[in-house]
């Protein structure tokens, strides 16, 4: 019987890349994809929800996933204010990892960022390490935190101009960060995706964190 997955945050860079790629692998039997809103795409074999996310836990409820994912991730200036992107980036995060625990899945993976840390002074790094603490405290058999540097890569109706900046000037930056630096550099929002496909058959036991390094490690296995 084939295993089913949970993928939160379907439509976002990261996390259209993995449904593609998981497609792509004839691996959408059983994929249970997450959404806020319909979206007039080829999911293949998967299975849309489409609910409020108040309506989520009830939703993961019914399927009852051995795995799960969260792609979830916003901007203060798309959420609108502080307590937005907080509600999205750290506590919708945290009750789709609590309600995937509820029903017995043994894996979670979450997209979350460099330098996330809790007790971070920045809003956004603490968000994201609030975020990460609520996951952990759930206690997974495995849980994988994906810290990726700068993303590249086109995202649908969502411009960011200051990270599109950035972008721009990756090429001669990522030149600059040597060594422990190299987790700040710039990575492609494809290699992310590939790296999540890959460690969704991992079953080692534990909290794992992947930094850019270990991402690139992890999306090489396709040509390995």
């Amino acid at each position: 019987m084939t295993e089913s997955i949970i993928v939160a945050g379907a439509t976002g860079l990261i996390g259209n890349f993995l449904v593609r790629k998981l497609i792509a692998d004839g691996r959408d039997e059983g994929l249970h994809l997450l959404m806020r809103k319909p979206v007039e795409k080829d999911y293949g074999a998967a299975t849309i929800h489409v609910a409020p996310t108040e309506q989520w836990p009830e939703v993961i409820a019914s399927i009852k996933a051995g795995r799960a994912v969260s792609c979830l991730g916003s901007t203060m200036k798309k959420a609108g204010s502080k307590e937005a992107f907080a509600a999205i980036d750290r506590d919708l995060v945290g009750t789709v990892g609590k309600a995937a625990k509820a029903v017995g899945a043994r894996q979670f993976i979450t997209v979350s960022s460099t330098m996330a840390n809790a007790e971070a002074s920045g809003f956004y790094l603490k968000v994201k390490g609030q975020a990460e603490q609520l996951l952990r405290a759930e206690d997974f058999n495995r849980l994988d935190i994906i810290r990726p540097g700068l993303l590249r890569g086109e995202r649908s109706n969502d411009a960011r101009l200051g990270e599109s900046l950035a972008i721009i000037a990756s090429p001669l930056l990522d030149r600059l960060l040597h060594g422990s630096l190299r987790r700040y550099r710039s990575i492609d929002a494809r290699e992310v995706a590939t790296a999540i496909a890959n460690l969704l058959a991992e079953d080692k036991p534990g909290a794992h964190i992947h930094e850019n390094d270990a991402i690139w490690k992890l999306a090489e296995r396709e040509t390995a």
